[in-house]
């Protein structure tokens, strides 16, 4: 969770603000470090510039990815994936559950106990075991989608 604590702090929102606020939040942000803007610049200034703009970009991205606006739009296919595709693969870092499916699509779980992942391996129906207590009870995003049938 430090990192979408850390991904707020940089564009400077809350857990309550909307994509559209958000959006012109990170533009605006966008405006200010600009590489282009430092073109005449010193190279630490295109430097910062650089990895300044890069790290705005990819905070931006991943909070659009977990907020309720996005969840909600997406929930009928992620409910479909979870109720009619197995579990393929899962693995656990930094606190980060990645749940493979059959069907291709992949979703990362943030801030996930090192005991849920041992309870998890340690499951007999590691699907039953998502739907009692992970599915449901973690920030989640989709890292891939499914594949077309």
């Amino acid at each position: 969770m430090s990192n979408i604590a850390a991904y707020r702090k940089l564009l400077g929102v809350t857990k309550t603000t909307e994509v559209k606020e958000m959006k012109t939040i990170y533009r605006n942000l966008m405006k200010e470090w600009h590489p282009d803007k430092f073109a005449n610049a010193e190279d630490a200034a295109k430097q910062e510039a650089e990895h300044k703009s890069k790290e705005l970009i990819e905070a931006y991205n991943f909070l659009v990815s977990i907020a309720p606006e996005t969840i909600a739009q997406a929930l009928p296919m992620y409910t479909e994936t979870i109720n009619a595709s197995p579990l393929s693969d899962f693995s656990y870092t930094k606190s980060t559950l990645t749940l493979v499916f059959e069907d291709g699509s992949s979703y990362e779980y943030f801030d996930v106990p090192k005991a849920t992942y041992v309870k998890l391996i340690n499951s007999d129906t590691p699907g039953r075991f998502c739907r009692r207590h992970v599915f449901h009870e973690f920030v989640y995003r989709k890292v891939a989608k499914a594949m077309a049938v």
